[in-house]
């Protein structure tokens, strides 16, 4: 009965999620890996805006890479071309314009005028495009996307998801990374009228460089962001935005949170595999996700991303947003979509009991939060130990504590105990405010 009421708690906050913002999607990947990092509505049907200029683009790179066009060839304008609605490059009926200046044009104004020149050179009129254009989707790995135009103009035929045009994107830097480098264009000039780009977050956050943004009112907000830290290269899709700034700003969150995670990954104490999900991209650089957790290595101490219990109930971690950083433009305060901020990726499993609740009710002590599970106590020790020194003044009283499963093979638990129910939930939305994931534990229950 306790479970159905809290089960049923959350798909009512899920669905009080989805009424606050039904446009709202989002994945975060790490591209060598192909690792979701997080996803939120992923796989639900959204309409892609301009995002769909990327598969345009796709199937223009692919026509350079074979030869059938050049940099320097001069596309005729249509008068449909040329009829088309702004953003526009307001292209004449009759001329023409170089697929390099329609690269750009593409990337840097979204013109839907130039679209429909590169929709008419490739594929004969814009309709039989958009059949080229889904046949591309499913050859890469696309199996919702439906196109009709090459602009992405209001179709209600024309839908995607988060997870397809991260595929998307993907593919495109790796399949024609001579090309990528126009995503970064912030402006170009064209018969003297210079064109600045509306990707304000290749402009203003750290690392990125490139990819596409979009806007219809049917879609919300698009974009699609890729980023550079350290050599580890993330890849984000947010849809649904409410304002530009205020997409950009999500955005910027989740790259945070998602290079944070990654970081712990690439240090080796963190997971015995870098599969902490278990979701993959099927198309990306990565592998699929295996069915069952690999092993820990001989002599390794490594953390174990999962043990198999029978009476574990996962808690649903919620996070709460973190402090804007300067120079990144701020939705309003009644924008709901700060409110989406991504949950946290499950945590690994413990042997204990776990309060399946989404807030806590109150102090009742002996509660703590639980870092992770290592084959190795002195790993155990120091992962508790990093925990610790990030959390606020407040939570100073938490103790590290390393306790040992029963069982075949030993397992230490990275904790810190020593505080009450709404400590060890604040706790817990600190941490994974730093990249690191946790639950909350009462070692009572």
């Amino acid at each position: 009965m306790v479970a159905f009421v809290l089960l049923a708690c959350l798909a009512m906050s899920i669905a009080t999620t989805a009424q606050a913002n039904p446009r709202y999607a989002a994945i975060v990947v790490d591209v060598e890996s192909g690792e979701v990092l997080h996803a939120a509505n992923a796989d639900e049907t959204r309409y892609p805006a301009s995002l769909t200029k990327m598969m345009t683009l796709y199937l223009l790179f692919e026509a350079l890479e074979n030869g059938s066009m050049s940099l320097h060839q001069a596309l005729p304008v249509s008068a449909q071309a040329a009829a088309m609605p702004a953003s526009k490059l307001w292209l004449k009926a009759g001329s023409s314009i170089t697929v390099e200046d329609a690269i750009l044009a593409l990337v840097v104004r979204s013109a839907n005028d130039v679209a429909v020149v590169i929709a008419e050179a490739l594929g004969g009129s814009e309709r039989q495009f958009g059949q080229m254009m889904t046949a591309k989707a499913r050859e890469l790995g696309m199996p919702v996307t439906q196109f009709r135009n090459a602009s992405g103009l209001p179709d209600n035929g024309q839908t995607t998801t988060a997870r397809d045009m991260a595929t998307l994107s993907i593919r495109l830097m790796q399949d024609f990374p001579q090309y990528y480098r126009y995503f970064s264009t912030q402006s170009f000039t064209y018969r003297g009228t210079t064109h600045n780009s509306h990707n304000r977050l290749v402009r203003n956050y750290a690392g990125a460089d490139g990819l596409k943004t979009g806007f219809i009112r049917a879609s919300g907000f698009n974009v699609a962001t890729s980023a550079v830290r350290d050599g580890r290269r993330i890849l984000s899709v947010v849809m649904g935005g409410f304002t530009a700034q205020s997409r950009d700003t999500h955005m910027a969150d989740l790259l945070d949170r998602g290079f944070a995670r990654a970081s712990l990954l690439g240090r080796g104490d963190w997971v015995a595999q870098s599969d902490f999900s278990g979701d993959f991209m099927a198309n990306s650089g990565g592998r699929q996700a295996p069915e069952t957790p690999a092993a820990p290595r001989g002599g390794s101490s490594t953390l174990l991303a999962s043990l198999e219990t029978s009476t574990i109930e996962r808690q649903v971690a919620t996070s709460a947003p973190p402090a804007v950083r300067s120079g990144t433009a701020q939705g309003s305060a009644e924008d709901p979509i700060r409110d989406l901020i991504a949950r946290s990726a499950p945590p690994a499993a413990s042997s204990e009991r776990v309060v399946h609740r989404l807030e806590p009710v109150g102090p009742s002590g002996g509660w703590g939060v639980q870092v992770g599970a290592f084959s190795d106590a002195d790993n155990a020790r120091s992962l508790a130990s990093r925990a610790a020194d990030r959390l606020t003044s407040e939570l100073a009283g938490a103790r590290i504590d390393v306790n040992e499963t029963n069982g075949p093979q030993k397992v230490f638990r990275a904790r810190l105990v020593n505080l009450d129910e709404n400590q060890a939930y604040r706790a817990c939305r600190s941490l994974v405010q730093e990249g690191m994931d946790c639950m909350v534990i009462n070692a009572g229950l």
